[in-house]
């Protein structure tokens, strides 16, 4: 049997040395972000999703052997364990042999089969399965036993049929065969349930819908599902029963005699009340765990984009959180995202207080020396947007709209009770609004990311599967940008490779009680930051006004005695070498190889060296809507329009255009060639030309294109 190492490596195409270093690594406590920057030597320079990966695989096979270790333990204790059965039982490599192998010897409740050898008709059943029988009525009769409940020769017969019925359900073959014409030719039917045509309106596509299972996308299977969980959709999966059943009859057949056609009755019994919906269950469980991980691969992918989104800055900032009746909450943050002030003004009906809001606005612009505002592009966005453009400010100040999604949900967090226990949900609604513009990865961070509404079906997906993706995917956002520990809230250093709530929570107690962290070694004076948590976290925690230029950077402090070597062979300060690029130049870095450290951790610190601590996400685009286009109203068709990409799917993009309603680009509208992935074209906050193809007013809907947009 293969080792789970010499598995994976095959799998992934890698060698079995990088996939067992790196199993060793992750079973010691290393972060999947800490081994892909620190530990390219021992991975052979794996990246993220090779490591991530091995993990989850790894994670599987364990599973599987401990099923495999539940199912011997349980024949073993029935006396029925053979080396061979052992054997083949330690041979399998997925879930699904391992359990056709397991379920003749599975404890079962009470079936027509077990009731039937309870009769003792099991001999019968023997007879007939070999099929050398003409006369089975003279056999039969034999086993007639009013005391036992077989009282007639069809008794008998019919007891025999449904033994050999769960023979043919529990072999192997019959259920290899099966499976694989399900994988194959099985399609998914859906109808709607009688009754239920106008309640269940939305997924009126599926009301008489059929297609190869195999070719049906995961949105529209997730949708199919989530029909039938609403109670609108009836499913079917199934291949052509009379193929199945031939299938079947090739494989248990033997003769063309009376006992064989009794055989041939089991057989349809067996498919159509046994082996069928047994397989059509594993079926649906493959195929919406495939849809599942689809869903979530878009989602991940979304989020990715969303929190590696540019950052406006350390600004002072304005943020508005607009509103009609109840007005628009105004808050004035600093470049730390500290609130400094918050009021409401009321520029839009029923109010109308225009004039006054202006001067509110442009008293807060001086007094608080704001750079920018941030517009939350919810209700009355592209209003408030309208009048805070009609303002004329003694200086430049750029006005941006800001996606709010999530904002109410982390205005009413505890999150945001602990941050400003003194205010109500709007101000710390328009508080997120602007530290988003100012910095988007750290304030989504503190919201749940299934609530930002970037995903598709991820409320009917493994959710337990979706959290573990989400996790990932953050924290690879956060240590790829790098976290300056002295200005960072507990839930974005809870990301921090090695961290975690606890460390986190400690980290920020110590800051608050004995001021901002002056090198990374002090990081060692908070409680539990042991050596294992400075190893993981060290390198991916800035500490911007330290003395040592290297704790800005992303150069690990294990690291730091190369950089020092290299400097003083060159004859210099580490200053210097960060300063001057013909110094950097002179590096010969196959000098500074050892056992431990090699090429690929070299290469990173020179580069580090160059930009230390350089954020990776692009730089900061302005962006604003069609100043003529403000309601769905004012669409043509054919009209060309700036937008911005809200959410990505599998069929296609979203684009806010500005109109409270975003258009869907379908996939087969992105491109001039055919795509199968939108993230080929466009990522999610984009900056894309449209036009507008089709608008449907009183369905909200709008149909986008990028073909010939220029």
């Amino acid at each position: 049997m293969k080792s789970h190492q010499e598995i994976i490596a095959t799998e992934l195409g890698i060698s079995v040395g990088q996939v067992e270093r790196t199993i060793l690594l992750l079973n010691g406590g290393a972060t999947v972000p800490f081994i892909a920057r620190y530990r390219k030597e021992m991975t052979g320079s794996l990246d993220e999703v090779a490591i991530t990966n091995i993990r989850d695989r790894n994670t599987q096979l364990i599973e599987l052997d401990k099923r495999r270790e539940s199912i011997i333990n349980s024949i073993q204790e029935q006396g029925k364990l053979s080396k061979e059965l052992e054997k083949q039982i330690n041979n399998v490599a997925t879930i699904s042999e391992l359990e056709d192998i397991y379920l003749p010897y599975k404890p079962k409740r009470k079936t027509r089969a077990t009731m039937a050898i309870a009769k003792g008709l099991e001999p019968l059943a023997l007879l007939i399965m070999e099929q050398r029988l003409s006369e089975i009525e003279t056999k039969a009769e034999s086993f007639i036993d009013e005391e036992k409940g077989v009282s007639s020769i069809e008794d008998a017969i019919a007891g025999a049929r449904d033994i050999i019925a769960e023979w043919v359900n529990e072999s192997q073959t019959a259920r290899s065969q099966i499976r694989k014409l399900y994988s194959y030719e099985a399609n998914i039917k859906s109808k709607v349930v009688k009754g239920k045509e106008k309640e269940g309106e939305k997924y009126e596509n599926y009301f008489e819908c059929e297609e190869l299972l195999k070719k049906s996308p995961s949105h529209r299977v997730l949708a199919m599902f989530r029909g039938e969980n609403d109670g609108f959709l009836k499913l079917t999966i199934a291949p052509p029963e009379e193929k199945a059943i031939a299938l079947l009859e090739k494989t248990f057949i033997k003769g063309n005699n009376a006992a064989s056609q009794e055989v041939q009755k089991a057989i349809k019994d067996s498919y159509k009340r046994l082996l069928s919906p047994s397989i059509e269950t594993e079926i649906r469980q493959v195929h919406k765990l495939k849809a599942d991980e689809e869903a979530i691969r878009v989602f991940v992918e979304n989020i990715r984009q969303l929190l590696l989104s540019p950052p406006l800055g350390e600004k002072n900032v304005l943020a508005i959180d607009p509103g009609y009746r109840t007005g628009c909450k105004v808050v004035c943050i600093d470049k730390n995202g500290k609130l400094l002030h918050n009021e409401t003004i009321f520029p839009h009906p029923p109010e109308s207080q225009v004039k006054q809001a202006a001067n509110k606005i442009n008293n807060l612009i001086n007094a608080y020396k704001i750079e920018a505002i941030a517009i939350g592009n919810g209700t009355a966005g592209r209003e408030t947007e309208r009048f805070i453009k009609s303002i004329r400010f003694e200086k430049d100040v750029m006005a941006l709209m800001v996606n709010e999604s999530g904002a109410s949900v982390y205005s009413a967090s505890a999150v945001a009770r602990e941050e400003f226990p003194e205010y109500d949900i709007t101000v710390r609604g328009a508080v997120s609004i602007g530290r988003r513009l100012m910095d988007p990865l750290a304030e989504l961070v503190k919201i749940d990311p299934k609530s930002i509404g970037v995903g598709q079906y991820q409320h009917d997906v493994d959710q337990k599967l979706l959290q573990h993706s989400l996790d990932d995917a953050v924290m690879s956002c956060v240590n790829a940008v790098g976290v300056e520990v002295n200005t960072a809230s507990k839930q974005l250093l809870t990301y921090v490779s090695g961290l975690g709530p606890t460390l986190a929570q400690n980290l920020v107690d110590y800051r608050n009680k004995n001021g901002a962290f002056k090198s990374r070694e002090e990081l060692k004076k908070v409680p539990r930051f042991g050596d294992k948590a400075f190893e993981q976290a060290a390198g991916f925690l800035r500490i911007r006004d330290s003395i040592n230029l290297l704790d800005r950077s992303a150069v690990h402090p294990e690291s730091y005695n190369i950089v020092k070597t290299m400097s003083k062979d060159l004859s210099c300060s580490i200053e210097e070498l960060i300063k001057k690029e013909e110094l950097r130049k002179q590096i010969n870095i196959h000098k500074y190889v050892t056992e431990t450290i090699g090429l690929p951790t070299l290469q990173d610190i020179v580069s580090e060296l160059a930009k230390p601590g350089r954020d990776p996400r692009v730089k900061f685009d302005f962006f604003e809507f069609d100043k003529n286009v403000h309601s769905m109203k004012d669409l043509e068709i054919g009209m060309v329009l700036p937008g911005i990409v809200t959410n990505i799917t599998a069929f296609g993009a979203f684009v806010d255009i500005g109109v409270h309603q975003d258009g869907l680009i379908h996939i087969s509208q992105m491109a001039d060639k055919f795509i199968s992935n939108p993230n080929e074209v466009v990522k999610l906050n984009q900056k894309v030309k449209v036009r507008v193809v089709e608008v449907d007013t009183e369905r909200k809907r709008i149909q986008l294109s990028m073909k010939d947009v220029k």
